[in-house]
């Protein structure tokens, strides 16, 4: 694609779209909304979109960033190895990446997933700072690629069918796929999966029955509140204001440390967990007690 948003080449274009149907397909919906694909108008966006000055540099930048992916390569192989032996039935989509300008991380289609690399820049890159606060720039390193790749397609292929007002049901569905893609991962730290620094984890590590005492008594694991419920999942915090140092995502992070103590406890397969969808039974199950 920055070959010919350079030379704007119609030969070019033509093989893109010969080589890639489906990408520029998904591409065109996810930047464009272009419902169905079409080849002029998808070509003369892009020229416009990716023509903005600071947007050229960033796709520039991220391409330069992103031109070694042998490590992100080896990652996604033990990655979809796991779920090609736990998920017998589970198709393994082509993968690609693309820059969207900050806009949505994750493309799927059906037999297709992309991440957009200009979002993996690293957390000191400069263009981010004025449109992310700190927190969420932790998580826009480029050793996240693989779990976000994974996370993405678990999600894609197990899609939440709770209640999302609900906190414990969210909890529990994002505690399973969190799961699903550590093991399938192997070697990559918690913090790497969850987008936290070290020191980030270790303070959810000290807090636990504290951050669980806390949703208990104010009644909020089962109360059907859409914006409490939305608030753990967020990058920044706002329900632990006392805690000055909570992070974000302390929903996802909790329903995790449920999961792992489900598996510890049922010793459940993997494609059992991912079907298992009471939340309230597999709590129960989990003998989940952290205070």
């Amino acid at each position: 694609m920055l070959r010919w948003l350079e030379q704007e080449d119609e030969t070019l274009r033509d093989s893109l779209q010969t080589a890639y149907p489906e990408m520029l397909d998904v591409m065109g919906q996810g930047l464009f909304n272009l419902q169905p694909y079409d080849g002029e108008i998808f070509f003369e966006r892009a020229k416009r979109y990716f023509g903005e000055p600071t947007l050229r540099g960033l796709y520039i930048d991220a391409v330069s960033r992103h031109a070694e992916i042998e490590a992100v390569e080896q990652a996604l192989g033990r990655g979809f190895a796991y779920l090609q032996a736990h998920f017998p039935e589970m198709q393994i989509p082509k993968i690609y990446m693309h820059v969207s300008g900050f806009n949505r991380n994750v493309w799927v289609g059906e037999n297709l997933l992309s991440l957009s690399i200009d979002r993996y820049m690293g957390s000191d890159y400069p263009l981010y700072a004025p449109f992310f606060q700190e927190a969420e720039r932790e998580r826009m390193r480029p050793e996240r690629m693989a779990a976000d790749y994974l996370t993405g397609w678990l999600m894609s292929e197990y899609p939440f069918e709770g209640n999302e007002k609900v906190l414990l049901e969210r909890m529990v569905y994002e505690g399973k796929i969190r799961h699903i893609v550590s093991e399938a991962l192997g070697d990559v730290s918690e913090a790497v999966v969850m987008g936290y620094s070290e020191r980030a984890l270790r303070w959810c590590e000290a807090h636990e029955g504290e951050i669980w005492k806390s949703i208990i008594e104010q009644k909020q694991l089962y109360t059907p509140d859409a914006v409490t419920t939305e608030s753990f999942f967020e990058d920044i915090p706002r329900h632990f204001t006392h805690m000055q140092e909570a992070p974000g995502q302390l929903g996802t992070w909790i329903g995790w440390r449920i999961v792992n103590r489900y598996r510890s406890e049922s010793h459940a397969s993997p494609e059992s967990l991912m079907r298992h969808d009471d939340a309230q039974a597999l709590l129960s199950e989990a003998r989940y007690k952290p205070f």
